[in-house]
């Protein structure tokens, strides 16, 4: 049985499809990558919900001790469809990055993946699936189906500097204090509430670490509204575009190394619902800008709100362990995102390292995404990271 679910911009617009594009990108779309926001589309704290309400509201209290309200068993007759999709996709020698919903039939499972999309994105905005045979079809095949069932959620976008459209969340030995150069997914150490640079994220388990590598999630409108209540000051502070973010170096031409931004948004939409765009990591890495005189020094007021705004998200957080075979999808708008440090097994073992498959995915304002105040929020693939006319890329390990 499935859980049970609830319910025009301007700038450079050169992720749209022309003749030039379409000789480099599947489909002619590529990745919209990191930007500012339109500031002029910002609105002040007293425009902001003393308090939000809805289905993106949710305590973790609601779903700890019940599973079946966010996790879904994959049926033997959505594996065998998956299975023959996949196989299909194979044979037609396709490159991984050209796989569409059109060449990733799903007749029967395409509808109960309709609203988890629409769960996703406007409802408690996660799922865990349960039962992806990964040690049955080995990576290849499971990298297809992860990525065929991702098409029915919204369009790829590249995820780092290096184009990758299929990730990997590995350990593959980068320093984790050089913060300045190195994105943590890509070490053991651990990662504070956070939400990604797209609007759907997703996870596959391939390999479980000895220990730790667990995650952690939040309603972000939970602690916004629990904020208001206790602090509604530091509100007031994240909802300022005085927040700086590292881009750690994947930068295009003429663009500036980092972003300006607030943390709380409105959208544009008559709705006007609040989301959110944090990741400290990319807050703390800037110091080599702000020791410059280029950026100032994040001030002691927002020091603290960062710190009370983890303290929140720990406080409020659902707990959810990652078994190999499982699938997490979170919504970035409205849910933020943690993972435990962990340690892989002993060389000597045998044992593979963790190894999580990741995709980041765009849903465009349109598409049913939300009205974002960036100029790309009607972009198939907005959001991302992109550098150049870097191509994408979908490898099957981390790289």
């Amino acid at each position: 049985m499935a859980p049970s679910l609830t319910e025009t911009v301007t700038g450079p617009l050169d992720s749209s499809p022309d003749q030039q594009l379409r000789s480099v990108f599947p489909d002619g779309i590529k990745t919209s990558g990191q930007h500012n926001p339109n500031y002029d589309q910002l609105v002040p704290y007293a425009q902001f919900p003393t308090e939000i309400t809805g289905p993106t509201v949710w305590d973790a209290e609601d779903y700890k001790h019940n599973p079946g309200r966010w996790t879904h068993h994959f049926s033997e007759e959505e594996i065998g469809e998956m299975s023959e999709a996949a196989d299909d996709f194979i044979a037609s020698n396709t490159p991984l990055t050209g796989i569409t919903k059109e060449k990733f039939l799903l007749p029967k499972t395409s509808a109960f993946l309709a609203s988890l999309r629409k769960e996703i994105l406007d409802g408690k905005g996660f799922l865990l699936f349960k039962g992806f045979p990964v040690q049955l079809w080995g990576t290849h095949k499971s990298a297809v189906a992860y990525m065929g069932l991702g098409t029915y959620l919204g369009d790829f976008v590249s995820q780092n500097g290096l184009g990758h459209v299929l990730g990997h969340v590995k350990d593959v030995g980068a320093d984790a204090t050089q913060t300045d150069k190195v994105r943590i997914y890509r070490t053991a150490a651990r990662q504070f509430f956070h939400a990604d640079d797209c609007d759907v994220v997703g996870l596959l388990c391939i390999a479980r670490s000895l220990d730790g590598g667990e995650s952690d999630i939040v309603s972000s409108q939970h602690v916004f509204n629990t904020l208001q209540r206790e602090r509604p000051d530091v509100v007031q502070l994240l909802t300022k575009p005085i927040w700086f973010f590292d881009r750690k170096g994947e930068v295009s031409e003429g663009q500036e190394p980092y972003t300006r931004q607030p943390v709380f948004y409105r959208e544009t939409s008559r709705e006007g619902r609040v989301y959110t765009k944090w990741d400290p990591y990319y807050i703390h890495s800037l110091s080599r800008y702000s020791s410059a005189g280029i950026i100032p020094h994040p001030s002691k007021a927002q020091l603290e709100a960062a710190a009370l705004l983890e303290a929140t998200c720990q406080r409020l957080a659902l707990h959810m362990v990652l078994e190999v075979g499982d699938i997490q999808f979170l919504s970035n708008a409205h849910v933020l995102h943690s993972r435990t440090a962990y340690r892989d097994h002993a060389v000597s073992s045998g044992r593979p390292r963790r190894h999580l498959m990741r995709l980041w995915l765009a849903t465009a304002e349109g598409e049913g995404g939300w009205a974002l105040p960036f100029y790309d929020s009607r972009e198939r693939r907005r959001g991302g990271v992109q550098v150049g006319d870097t191509v994408p890329r979908a490898v099957l390990d981390a790289e």
